[in-house]
């Protein structure tokens, strides 16, 4: 059994977000390690690209840091390569098609596998044009993420069917970021994911709050948080590890209650 299959396996999953490299690398080592002591299940890392455009601001401003704190793809792998040594919990990356395609297809999962990367997520490669890397996914034993979207209608059924790792399930529509409420009819789109795999579900996009994070698990098969964890770490910096794990702990606790 792969490790995002056990991080799913008789329970919810919570899933956590990080922008590699925010503001340190160092500080990046020790938020894989909080968040897991904490309660994540399965960690997600956003590799730094100058243009995020599936991010709102708070994303947006975390890759500049990054950036300018002089994080690159080479350097990010070093560091979870390192982490890999006592992170237990799946990690997947997030990143964009011409990050990939600039480090070279091959090359990039190479190093994923060096580095104990479970899956990747490409949120700006649409489904039909899946083929230019489920291939070299699939060579390399990475899942290669599935995103479904609120407005995929009927391209939901075909766009899950053949899902790896767990199908990523977007609660809103537009970019990443806390909203203070989410409106859309989640459990019909996990009903018609479930109609044609078994695949896990998991709800992100907006998700902020415990009592979110709960309604969102309660119709899936777990929540994942991105932009609120940022938001933690650029208000701590390099302190942000301990308040970020107290946030995981609690978010942790409410996807919990949802199996009940």
């Amino acid at each position: 059994m792969s490790r995002i299959a056990k991080a799913f396996e008789n329970k919810k999953a919570f899933i956590a977000f990080v922008t590699g490299g925010d503001p340190t690398l160092d500080t990046t080592e020790k938020l894989l390690y909080a968040m897991e002591d904490a309660g994540a299940d399965l960690i997600e890392i956003g590799i730094p690209f100058s243009d995020p455009i599936a991010e709102g601001p708070v994303i947006q401003e975390a890759n500049e840091r990054a950036l300018a704190a002089g994080c690159t793809t080479d350097r990010l792998f070093d560091t979870v390569k390192k982490a890999r040594e006592r992170v237990t919990v799946p990690l997947v990356y997030l990143t964009y098609a011409n990050a990939i395609f600039k480090y070279g297809s091959e090359k990039f999962m190479q190093r994923c596998v060096e580095c104990g990367i479970d899956g990747i997520i490409v949120p700006d490669v649409p489904y039909e044009e899946k083929e230019e890397f489920s291939g070299v996914c699939e060579s390399y034993g990475i899942d290669l993420i599935t995103m479904v979207a609120p407005t995929s209608n009927d391209r939901i059924k075909m766009i899950a069917k053949d899902a790896k790792g767990f199908v990523y399930c977007v609660s809103s529509m537009g970019v990443t970021g806390v909203r203070q409420e989410i409106t859309t009819d989640i459990s019909s789109i996990v009903k018609l994911v479930k109609e044609v795999t078994d695949t896990p579900v998991a709800i992100g996009f907006g998700i902020a709050t415990p009592e979110q994070a709960e309604k969102m698990a309660a119709v899936s098969d777990g929540a994942i948080v991105g932009s609120a964890i940022v938001k933690l770490v650029a208000k701590h910096g390099k302190e942000a590890p301990r308040f970020v794990a107290e946030y995981v702990k609690s978010m942790k606790e409410a996807v919990k209650r949802a199996e009940k």
